[in-house]
């Protein structure tokens, strides 16, 4: 009987007690916050880790007289992820996006390590190349990519060897694949050709605390024979605003480059890139040299203090309304330009209305809630061959995002 009253009292004075205690705040989360899904055996020799990227998007164009661009709610990316390794040295990665009511097998690679210094990668993987492609999507700073990206390749399916180097001072990456158009991805070959690419990294103050460490400095190249297929670009609002003629091909040897640059340091985070994707253009028998050139220059900023370890934000204490505690807030900013050479045009190669330049800036905030929910809003104006007020208005887009990443 005495226990019975124990047990009442507590329960009637839980309540209470709840009542008058001061919110606790949530501990902090540790640097390499765990991720929440994960299955191993006890010597960590098998895992798994379950991963989703959820971006609900909301876009709306102002002053779209044109009407080139749809207001519309849309989800982006909706994407499942298994990852982890087997046997001990052999990673795997398998991502599959079911956004637009598709199934897209984005990555399927498994991963052979030797060492930290050799790697051997098989399967549908990210072509080593360029730096703001190399970034996961649920990290990137702004709706969309860059524009560098559109004439950068994308997914590619081959081998890939990569490493660290004498401490993580210099990566490498080489790949043999089947070879893709500017900004393109591919489930199939089209000839017997092959794309080889190679990018190498160099941080050459990563070892030690100095202002400098988070600086480094890549370059990257790639060749190959794509086919007669060809690439069109498209702006922050999805607006296509140049391709090809219908009978204007690929021909001949593409080759592309690209320097780059990073830095991170504190709240403080930027990078740079350029690409030039240089290849033969063929219409009614007459070929043309035509460059894709496009540049970006990034800067982030996290207000609340947090570091910025080469864009990924983890709040000091996560959001928690009770005590106070609202996350991190970073705001964002980006100035780009995309060029096609002159000869695209005068030649009559690209199809009526098409924009030769996009100049384009774009300024955001994103709000981390924790390390895995962020919400993000921006503005983005694209100019197109220079004119606002020309043959293709500029476009003036106001872009909201929720994401779930983990």
């Amino acid at each position: 009987m005495r226990l019975v009253v124990v047990v009442l009292s507590l329960l009637v004075a839980a309540p209470a007690a709840a009542q008058t205690a001061p919110p606790q705040a949530p501990e902090t989360p540790p640097a390499g916050t765990t991720p929440p899904f994960v299955v191993q055996s006890d010597n960590g020799d098998n895992r798994l880790q379950l991963g989703a990227l959820v971006q609900g998007d909301a876009r709306f164009a102002l002053d779209d007289t044109q009407h080139h661009v749809t207001d519309t709610f849309a989800l982006r990316r909706l994407r499942m992820q298994m990852l982890g390794h087997v046997a001990r040295y052999f990673d795997f990665y398998v991502n599959v996006d079911f956004a637009g009511g598709l199934v897209n097998v984005r990555d399927a690679y498994f991963d052979t390590t030797f060492s930290t210094a050799f790697r051997v990668r098989a399967g549908k993987a990210k072509a080593p190349f360029s730096y703001d492609r190399s970034i996961r999507a649920g990290n990137i700073l702004f709706g969309e990519r860059g524009l560098t990206t559109t004439v950068a390749p994308d997914r590619d399916i081959g081998v890939q060897l990569f490493g660290d180097l004498a401490d993580t001072h210099v990566s490498y990456a080489a790949a043999l694949t089947n070879g893709v158009i500017d900004g393109g991805s591919a489930e199939t070959d089209t000839n017997d050709a092959k794309d080889v690419t190679a990018r190498i990294i160099v941080r050459p103050w990563v070892a030690l605390h100095h202002p400098l460490r988070g600086f480094g400095l890549s370059v990257a190249t790639n060749t190959g024979v794509h086919g007669p297929a060809l690439p069109s670009f498209a702006s922050a609002g999805r607006q296509t605003y140049f391709s090809y003629a219908t009978d204007a091909a690929d021909t001949g040897r593409r080759s592309r480059w690209s320097p780059q640059a990073f830095y991170s340091h504190g709240p403080f985070y930027s990078y740079a890139e350029f690409v030039r994707s240089s290849g033969q253009i063929t219409k009614s028998g007459v070929a043309s040299d035509i460059d894709h050139d496009s540049w970006q220059v990034v800067g982030s900023w996290v207000l609340t203090g947090e570091a910025a370890d080469e864009g990924i934000v983890r709040p000091r204490v996560n959001f928690d309304p009770p005590s106070g505690h609202i996350g991190a807030l970073q705001v964002v900013a980006r100035v780009e330009r995309l060029t096609v050479s002159p000869e695209a045009i005068s030649r009559g190669l690209a199809t009526p209305g098409s924009s030769r330049t996009a100049d384009a800036w774009t300024a955001g905030l994103s709000w981390y809630l924790n390390p895995y929910v962020k919400w993000h809003v921006e503005f983005a104006r694209t100019i197109f061959d220079g004119d606002a007020n020309g043959p293709r208005r500029s476009e003036n887009l106001v872009l909201g995002r929720a994401q779930l990443a983990f």
